[in-house]
């Protein structure tokens, strides 16, 4: 197996749980996307704050 088709196959069983999690639990799904943005919104404020830091 290739490290192409390895990447396809785990993309594609990546995207089938997805779309299983969003159709059995809509709710639960909502709020773990919710989290992922607030990580990521937490993150690029961290980095926002350090770049401020080095300028200053």
């Amino acid at each position: 197996m290739t490290m192409a088709q390895a990447k396809k196959i785990t993309l594609y069983a990546l995207t089938v749980f997805v779309l299983y999690t969003i159709i059995q639990s809509p709710d639960r799904a909502a709020d773990l996307v919710q989290i992922g943005f607030e990580g990521i919104s937490s993150a690029a404020q961290a980095v926002g704050e350090f770049m401020t830091a080095l300028i200053n």
